[in-house]
């Protein structure tokens, strides 16, 4: 099969959405090199295919429902895309997750849960209505009073957003103190979520939010100790995984687990461990093991999972790790073995690069698609995944980036012809580079000239300058100067139209924008 082609049919460069962030550095440098302060972390599909949610360095969540015309010809121009929606976190999260029954036409699925550093767990409307202007012009105070039930405010907030329309608690019985939530898990039929922490899987119930009895787990599993205690094949009594869960999966629906929904979950740790757990028997270890070693063979290094995917046939499992050059896929069939490393990624990085997976479009090759990005700015794709074992080299890449700039979002749309990418990353400026220092020189420039049309009233601020340089030079001397700030260079979320090789070299120009036939 011939490499497929990607067309850039919708872009958006605002990670802040609806409410702009404040800038993060405020010195003459910082505001001279930098374009933004903030850029998208990830993007997922909502169940229906209509929208997507994105989340940003500064505690934004983004709902953009997507144009009908989408694919519709647009010349040489893609469309913008403006976010309908925007969430103001109090705190940076690492899992949202929208409800498995989201649809576009039913506003009462429109729902997101997120969860938050030292906060319990929310559920939010997808596209939340602005608070009346009465509640947007009251003070802090006011817009942190219990009796108001309509907004609510956080201290570092300036923009007062709509109360949650449920909240699920998970609390430490003996500090009383929030546990933090690394992963969430919210899928088929949609009545219960699982969230990730501590040595610990907990299931809430979210069919009734509305009741106010069910902000506590309705079950919690203990993923360390003699309750994750299980027999390995050779017979022996292993203790379950232990680490902070910062990754989960459920199992794909077969054709008999329909209407009551998959119950196999597989749970990933910092600590690089592995677990299976099946919820239709009270969250029972099926089997755990580590990463570490197999990883080691490969060559392709890691620090803990962050992400774990299915295959869509449900047979394999794809585990991506943190600051790793691959991805291992294990064979779930009663064996538990690694199948197959998959190579060739440059994934070195501690930030978040994630990864999606397609039925195979390859009649020839069979197996599955893996599509994952990397650290400068490209999407790599292995075919015939499942149908290899040992060491897999990418099948062809894209470049969806700027060069430099990591991808962090890698979402495929159901339908296999169109895919969401999102890339962006912080960039600590060199000392020593030539660009930053003559863009400092001139940035120096155009202050001494504009300084000197104001000789009158800026002999103040030459004199708090001056104190401020040898105030830096003191610092400098005694090993304490501050470092150069981050900027972010770019930033994007990208939706692509992929379009079969074949259709490409044929002339077939109308035929572009349809999808494929997987």
């Amino acid at each position: 099969m011939e490499k497929p082609s990607l067309d850039l049919v919708a872009i958006s460069t605002n990670p802040d959405g609806l409410f702009p962030s404040a800038p993060r550095n405020t010195t003459k440098t910082s505001q001279s090199s930098r374009q933004t302060d903030s850029f998208f972390k990830s993007v997922q599909w909502s169940a229906d295919g209509t929208t997507l949610f994105t989340s940003s360095s500064s505690n934004r969540i983004n709902t953009f429902a997507l144009p009908s015309n989408l694919l519709a010809p647009h010349g040489d121009s893609p469309l913008t895309l403006t976010p309908q929606g925007t969430l103001c976190l109090p705190e940076p999260t690492a899992a949202i997750a929208p409800c498995p029954y989201f649809a576009l036409e039913q506003p009462s699925t429109q729902c997101i849960l997120t969860a938050s550093t030292d906060h319990p767990i929310h559920l939010h409307h997808a596209f939340p209505q602005p608070p009346p202007p009465s509640s947007q012009s009251s003070s802090p105070d006011d817009s942190n009073d219990d009796d108001d039930d309509s907004t609510f405010s956080f201290p570092q907030h300036k923009h007062p957003q709509p109360k949650p329309l449920a909240t699920f608690r998970l609390i430490h019985a003996e500090t009383e103190r929030y546990l933090p939530i690394t992963s969430l898990l919210w899928s088929f039929p949609g009545t219960h979520f699982l969230a990730g922490s501590t040595n610990c899987l907990s299931l809430f119930d979210v069919s009734r939010p509305d009741l106010g009895l069910s902000d506590t787990p309705l079950l919690t599993v203990k993923t360390t100790g003699s309750s994750a205690q299980h027999k390995s094949g050779n017979g022996a009594r292993v203790v379950g995984m232990k680490g902070t869960v910062s990754a989960l999966a459920m199992q794909p629906l077969s054709y008999g687990d329909y209407g009551t929904g998959a119950s196999v979950v597989s749970a990933g740790t910092w600590t690089r461990n592995l677990g299976l757990y099946d919820l239709h028997r009270a969250g029972a270890c099926v089997a755990t093991w580590n990463v570490a070693q197999a990883a080691s063979l490969a060559k392709i290094g890691g620090r803990g999972v962050l992400q774990t995917v299915w295959s869509p046939c449900g047979r394999y499992l794809v585990v991506n790790e943190r600051e790793s050059s691959g991805l291992l896929v294990y064979d779930l069939r009663g064996t538990h073995r690694l199948l197959a490393c998959l190579g060739g990624r440059d994934g070195e990085t501690n930030q978040r690069l994630s990864c999606d997976v397609f039925p195979g479009t390859n009649e020839q090759v069979g197996g599955f698609e893996v599509w994952a990005g990397t650290r400068h700015g490209k999407v790599v794709v292995w075919e015939g995944v499942g149908m290899n074992e040992g060491s897999v080299e990418p099948s062809y890449d894209f470049e969806v980036g700027a060069r430099g700039s990591a991808v962090g979002g890698t979402a495929m749309h159901m339908s296999g012809s169109v895919l969401a990418t999102c890339s962006g990353s912080w960039k600590f400026p060199d000392d020593d580079d030539d660009s930053s220092g003559s863009e400092s020189d001139s940035e120096s420039d155009l202050e001494s000239e504009s300084g000197s049309d104001d000789i009158e009233s800026g002999s103040s601020s030459s004199e708090d300058d001056s104190e401020e340089e040898r105030m830096g030079t003191s610092q400098q001397r005694r090993g304490r100067a501050r470092p150069p700030p981050a900027v972010v260079e770019e930033t994007s979320l990208k939706v692509w139209s992929i379009t079969a090789g074949n259709m490409v070299q044929s002339g077939h120009q109308e035929e572009v924008n349809e999808p494929y036939e997987t």
